[in-house]
């Protein structure tokens, strides 16, 4: 009897020891399970971190992006004003300037209208002398070429007679005439100037060189 009590106590132990131990593995498979979960959480919140730092970096990065083209956009709207604004202010090439205008000095010989004309086409006029400094200058700019139209003509007035005016219509004041002239006002004539920058009255069909004025700002 006490031999099989021993052997029902060893077999109930054993028992025992079998259950206890599905048990132990099971927690020890949990612990190990949370212990890996824990670092994927980890990884998958730093991963959303990540996603949305690059995503505000890209917000941040397209509106620097919006606003750096907006201010280039500023930016070439007033350098081309500002391009406008100097070129309205500087002489073309080949012109020189003189107060608010810019004057150009042609190097072929031409009839008063062609050489008007031709001032026309480059979008000015006859030069108009209103003063001695003017005329000194526009008398220089053409020294070495000798005689040259200037936009001076005779005009027929109400009482079937002719007076001096300047092409852009405006009356003759200051005069710098020859010697003896203008000899006539009683028909059409138009003027040209010599080296001196002094005037003579002529018929429009001889030829000579001519110098055209184009008015410019006044600001510089």
């Amino acid at each position: 009897m006490e031999v099989e009590i021993l052997e029902d106590e060893e077999h109930h132990a054993d028992l025992g020891s079998q259950q206890a131990r599905p048990n132990t593995e099971q927690n020890g498979a949990a612990v190990k399970r949370r212990c890996f979960r824990a670092p994927a959480v980890t990884l998958g919140v730093m991963y959303l971190l990540m996603l949305a730092g690059i995503y505000i970096r890209y917000i941040s990065v397209t509106l620097e992006k919006d606003q750096l083209q907006n201010r280039y956009d500023k930016l070439s709207n007033n350098y081309t004003k500002l391009q406008e604004t100097v070129s309205g202010k500087r002489c073309p090439d080949g012109w020189k300037r003189f107060g608010c205008s810019c004057y150009f000095r042609s190097n072929e010989k031409r009839t008063w209208t062609d050489s008007r004309d031709d001032c026309q086409n480059k979008g000015a006029d006859l030069v108009v002398i209103h003063n001695k400094d003017e005329n000194k200058f526009v008398s220089e700019l053409n020294n070495m070429y000798g005689e040259f139209w200037i936009g001076l003509k005779t005009e027929s007035t109400r009482r079937s007679s002719y007076e001096w005016k300047w092409v852009d219509g405006s009356p003759l004041t200051e005069t710098f005439w020859a010697a003896r002239q203008p000899a006539a006002t009683w028909g059409w004539y138009t003027a040209f100037s010599n080296q001196q920058g002094q005037w003579t009255q002529s018929y429009d069909d001889f030829t000579k060189y001519y110098i055209c004025e184009k008015r410019v700002s006044c600001i510089l």
